[in-house]
């Protein structure tokens, strides 16, 4: 019993159980391993496929870190000559080839001394060949080759302005159509011109009429730092985009349709020092740098991040990559990029060509320093007033290569860091081999006269081949883009400029532009016919000594009448004087006539002559008999007196001294410093008259006149001699002008003040805030407000408004708009219908003149062109009249031929001193139809008499010596002012 009860109870399975067991378990395992099975493919394939990932993404990182490194622009190895069987990517499928035959062509090749005679052929938007183009190029053409002669005329390529808001700052102005400065901050490095560029700029075709072709849009100055710019060819495209627009577009537009020509292309960006940064943001100079030196910080950090990444790229060290960006694993990995920042971050990778606004010295210095702190390159300095003062800080820029240097010719002093620029620099900085370059700062100077900036250039010193070269291969050279533009020569872009002179000589005009070898001005633009004489090189004055007394008073020389030799009792003989021309007030005010003249304005002089001067009077003529004495003999002869001055003019000639009309000259010195201005008028239409002045008082710019200001004695040494000037202001009523004499030390000087009262004048603008309407019926009740028929004259006695009433002293309305002038002529008509006597109303301004020349003329209305060569600034200039190429009438043949008392005035200060090339541009635009004494009237009787200025009859108004040429062209230089009024001659 015991032992039963030890044993464990146990009874054994079932032979069915035992089986039915080992069946389950045999089919889980079956299903465990037909499920591995089955994973396995799976898991390998997704291995696989995660190795393909990574080698994928390594090869993007790689490819990335060549990319970013990889420098910018045309490799060593490119030759342009290879696209003339490709053709340029801005070809245009079905544009004619062209072959421009019998042509003069500068090339710009061999440092702009090369000039080849013959021909150039021109397709697939390319230059194919020049000189002497094989037969069997040409019959590859086929039967659409357009064959143009051009009977030996002047080829260059089309210009190139390196300095331009075209499209950024539209004509005519309106609103939201300003996208040049953002003022959200300094520092804006990720804004794009391209993105503010507007495709209806009617500047576009005006430009292309000058002969400019490509043209770099900046951002404008308020930022440090305003954006990215891009370089535009002006034709318009079938497209109608602004990105068609663009040539060479750089990756980072993400385009659609940017090519890519197997290099990186440049991009260009923009700074701006000084003045205008410190204006719209209240900063100093030290803000700025700071804020350079901080933008450029944090791209150097950028940078940095890349260049480490990329290191670990190079030598495959993705697992340290991985541990360097404190990453999870190697799928975290992404290129350290900032959207901010990657545009400098290219400027510190040399790929970007930087556009550098700075005027003086402090501000070039900083950038300097900048440069050789975080190692970057600049390509050009811009505005650069003081450059030439400071040549050797220029070539200490990183690496050690100075910038180019993009200049205005004469437009300074508006501001006081541009108060020392000189129409010098461009001459200095070319002995110092630095790069010059002449812009327009388009609309500050309209771009369709960027040629003048180089022709001016060089009157002033700079060499021929370097002028063209300044708005051509220079430029082109420094926006990166020398491969294609700025040269005529094999496998370059088809943007190719006629002309109808030598390109350097005054008024030079297009006759035919080609842009990627497409004609711009139509089939049959208006051609000007100019003599011989204007199709030689032009032949400039010497200016040496001016420009070394420039640099030696560090940009201010000497203006003043104690830098010139006056003489007043001395006799002095001038020889060889090919002509003069003075006032006739015998045949009325407005005359001007020649006491003999031996050449005309396009033929060379044939002989010459002597005249004597005495106490600031001519006495005496060489063969005009009514100006010859037995006295004056002796003086004729070789051999003088020991006590008699004797200057050889070499060909030179004598003029009368012109009149400026039209700028504040006098009252502004320089017009963004308040505290050198005579100041604003009020505006009475909206309250803003003192009552201290009581009612109805006018303004006297006599009063508030300054003298020895530096653009009225460039003016006087450049042959202006007279100012007349109105108060500044924009109200209704300005005041009443004054003339007055450029030269004189102060008001009270002997003959200083010509006449101290002299028009009425007022002005009606479209962009004021009272109506149009309501500045008539203002000037209506200034106008009407007395019965002229039954008050005497004499009581308009001190009354200037009466004296306009009766007819005595002359209204100058400045307007620009014909529709206006069209209500001041019926304003004209009702008044002389109701009372006895007649208004003399002079237009000012009158961009639109042109379209009521007949009226203008029956009403007996001057008119004043303050804008020679127009431009269509705002809606009311709108309808100007653009000249040849386009028209074959100026403004001022179309108003010369209706009988209207025409002249020309300037809206600048600081471009006075050109008034004799306006009226000699005037005279070659107007096609012969204006002769020599007719352009010298329009600056002077004519400006006078539109003006209401009256001179002593007695008294022969001053007179202008020019050295080696007549004072119409780019061959004279003014020496000096003959004065009888004031009893002097004097020499510069």
């Amino acid at each position: 019993m015991l032992e039963k009860l030890e044993r464990p109870d146990f009874r054994p399975w079932s032979r069915r159980k035992f089986f039915t067991v080992l069946v389950l378990f045999h089919c889980a395992l079956f299903a465990f391993f037909w499920q591995y099975l089955s994973y396995v493919p799976a898991a390998v394939e997704f291995r696989v496929l995660e190795r393909q990932s990574i080698s994928s993404r390594r090869a993007q990182f790689k490819e990335k870190c060549a990319y970013v490194r990889a420098p910018a622009g045309p490799p060593a190895t490119f030759d342009p000559a290879t696209r003339r069987e490709q053709g340029s990517d801005r070809f245009v499928p079905g544009s004619a080839p062209v072959l421009l035959r019998n042509g003069k062509i500068w090339t710009g090749g061999r440092n702009g001394t090369e000039i080849v005679q013959g021909d150039v052929f021109m397709d697939k938007g390319v230059v194919q060949a020049l000189g002497f183009i094989p037969e069997t190029l040409l019959q590859q053409a086929g039967g659409k080759l357009k064959v143009v002669d051009l009977e030996g005329k002047w080829v260059t390529p089309g210009l190139v302005d390196l300095h331009s808001h075209i499209g950024v700052y539209s004509a005519p102005a309106l609103e939201g159509a300003s996208d040049g400065n953002s003022i959200k901050a300094p520092i804006q490095p990720w804004l794009r011109s391209i993105d503010g560029l507007n495709t209806h700029d009617e500047s576009y075709e005006l430009a292309m009429a000058g002969g400019v072709t490509t043209a770099q849009i900046l951002p404008g100055s308020a930022n440090n730092i305003g954006g990215q710019a891009f370089v535009i060819k002006l034709r318009p495209t079938d497209e109608r985009s602004v990105i068609s627009k663009v040539v060479e577009p750089p990756a980072t537009l993400y385009a659609a349709n940017v090519t890519n020509p197997g290099w990186i292309t440049w991009r260009h960006m923009k700074h701006a020092c000084g003045e205008n940064p410190m204006r719209v943001y209240s900063q100093t100079r030290m803000d700025g740098i700071w804020g350079f030196r901080n933008a450029y910080d944090q791209a150097k950090t950028l940078k940095a991040k890349q260049d480490a990444f990329c290191a670990k790229v190079d030598s495959d060290s993705w697992d340290d990559l991985v541990k360097m960006g404190h990453h999870s694993s190697e799928e975290d990995l992404e290129f350290p990029e900032d959207l901010q920042w990657e545009s400098l971050v290219d400027v510190l990778r040399g790929r970007v060509k930087l556009s550098v606004h700075c005027y003086e010295a402090v501000d070039l210095d900083g950038m300097v320093r900048l440069t050789n702190e975080f190692k970057f390159p600049i390509s050009s300095f811009h505005h650069a007033g003081e450059t030439y003062l400071v040549p050797n800080l220029l070539k200490k820029v990183w690496p050690g290569k100075a910038p180019a240097i993009a200049l205005f010719a004469s437009n300074f002093k508006k501001k006081r860091e541009a108060y020392r620029g000189s129409e010098f620099a461009p001459a200095i900085l070319a002995k110092e081999k630095i790069p010059v370059v002449m812009k327009s700062d388009h609309p500050v100077i309209n771009s369709r006269y960027l040629l003048f900036e180089a022709q001016q250039a060089h009157f002033y010193g700079l060499p021929p081949n370097l002028a063209l070269a300044s708005v051509t291969t220079t430029p082109a050279d420094a926006a990166g883009l020398g491969h294609r533009v700025g040269r005529i020569s094999e496998g370059y872009d088809a943007d190719v400029v006629i002309w109808d002179s030598h390109p350097l000589a005054l008024g030079a005009t297009p006759q035919q532009v080609y842009v990627d070898g497409i004609p711009q001005l139509g089939e049959n633009p208006v051609t000007l016919q100019k003599g011989e004489f204007f199709q030689k090189f032009p032949k400039v004055p010497d200016f040496s000594r001016e420009a070394e007394e420039t640099i030696k008073w560090d940009g201010i020389p000497p203006l003043t009448k104690d830098a010139w030799r006056a003489y007043e009792h001395q006799t002095v003989v001038l020889r060889n004087v090919s002509s003069v021309y003075v006032r006739d007030s015998s045949s009325g005010p407005q005359a001007i006539k020649a006491l003999f003249d031996v050449r005309d304005l396009s033929a060379d002089a044939s002989s010459s002559r002597t005249i004597i001067v005495q106490s600031g009077k001519i006495v005496c003529v060489e063969g005009v008999a009514s100006l010859s004495s037995d006295m004056c003999k002796p003086l004729f002869s070789p051999s003088l007196p020991a006590d008699v001055i004797e200057l050889d003019l070499q060909g030179g000639s004598i003029a009368p001294g012109l009149t400026s009309y039209g700028s504040p000259l006098g009252l502004v010195e320089i017009a963004q410093e308040d505290s050198t201005n005579d100041g604003v008028v009020p505006d009475g239409l909206v309250g803003g008259v003192p009552s201290i002045l009581g009612d109805g008082t006018l303004i006297k710019a006599v009063d508030g006149l300054q003298f020895e200001g530096r653009n009225a004695l460039l003016a006087y040494k450049y042959g202006v001699t007279t100012g007349v000037t109105a108060p500044v202001g924009s109200s209704l009523v300005q005041g009443l002008g004054t003339a007055f004499h450029l030269g004189a030390p102060h008001k009270l000087a002997h003959g200083a003040i010509l006449q101290w009262e002299t028009a009425v004048h007022v002005s009606l603008d479209m962009s004021r805030s009272a109506s149009i309407s309501t500045q008539i019926a203002a000037l209506k009740h200034l106008l009407f407000g007395k019965d002229t028929c039954s008050e005497p004259m004499s009581s308009a006695t001190n009354d200037p408004w009466a004296e306009v009433r009766y007819g005595t002293r002359t209204l100058v309305v400045n307007v620009e708009n014909a529709d206006i002038m069209a209500t001041l002529i019926a304003l004209k008509h009702e008044y002389e219908s109701k009372h006895c006597h007649s208004l003399k109303i002079t237009f000012a301004g009158a961009s639109e003149a042109h379209l009521l020349a007949d009226e203008i003329a029956h009403a007996g209305i001057s008119v004043i062109i303050t804008l020679a060569r127009p431009y269509p600034s705002d809606w009311q200039q709108r309808r100007i009249n653009r000249g040849p190429p386009f028209q074959k009438h100026t403004s001022i043949t179309t108003l010369l031929d209706a009988g209207v008392n025409v002249a020309i005035g300037t809206i600048n200060e600081a471009e006075a001193r050109n008034a004799r090339f306006e009226i000699g541009w005037a005279a070659l635009d107007a096609n012969g139809r204006i002769d020599y004494a007719t352009a010298l009237a329009l600056a002077s009787t004519n400006l006078e008499k539109a003006l209401g200025v009256l001179r002593p009859s007695h008294l022969t108004p001053d007179l202008v010596i020019y050295e080696g040429g007549n004072a119409l062209d780019f061959t004279s230089k003014p020496v000096g002012v003959v004065s009888e009024e004031r009893g002097v001659l004097e020499l510069f």
